[in-house]
């Protein structure tokens, strides 16, 4: 969803957030430093398959999933990583790789590593490599209605 169509959605839903534009970037590290964000509140968003079944994984960006802990937390025996060419077409207003983890507007699960709900603070990108929104967590699960999972490590 372009920036706009995001934007429309949290206003609509009267949450307050804050528009970040930065320089390309294409890493949530390279977000994080180049937003001037710290790392730990800058989400990536994973495409993950669970059982077959397209699924967003919301980590922050020091952090990668630890496929087995995925698995059994969520409780099936089949978990990968899903390629661009899998999932791009389900988010064809996003640059590849800048979603944002609002997996509910696209009739998907969101998985939210527990370590992201420490922070009062959540940034990911809004669709593109030049911006990002920053908003209160709490807004954002409340809006997105993740399961909160420990599946992720530095």
């Amino acid at each position: 969803m372009p920036l706009r169509k995001l934007k429309e959605y949290l206003d609509s839903h009267q949450v307050k957030y804050q528009i970040i534009t930065h320089s390309p970037a294409f890493t949530a590290h390279e977000v994080a430093a180049s937003a001037h964000v710290p790392a730990r509140q800058v989400a990536k968003t994973v495409m993950v398959k669970i059982d077959g079944r397209m699924a967003m994984a919301v980590l922050p960006a020091a952090y990668k999933i630890d496929f087995d802990l995925l698995k059994a937390t969520v409780g099936t025996r089949d978990v990968e990583l899903a390629t661009e060419e899998e999932f791009k077409m389900l988010f064809p207003e996003c640059a590849v790789g800048a979603m944002p983890p609002f997996g509910n507007l696209y009739g998907m699960d969101v998985y939210v590593a527990e370590k992201l709900t420490e922070d009062e603070d959540i940034v990911f990108c809004a669709g593109s490599h030049t911006e990002c929104v920053r908003l209160g967590y709490e807004d954002f699960e409340r809006l997105v209605d993740p399961k909160i999972l420990r599946f992720s490590l530095t």
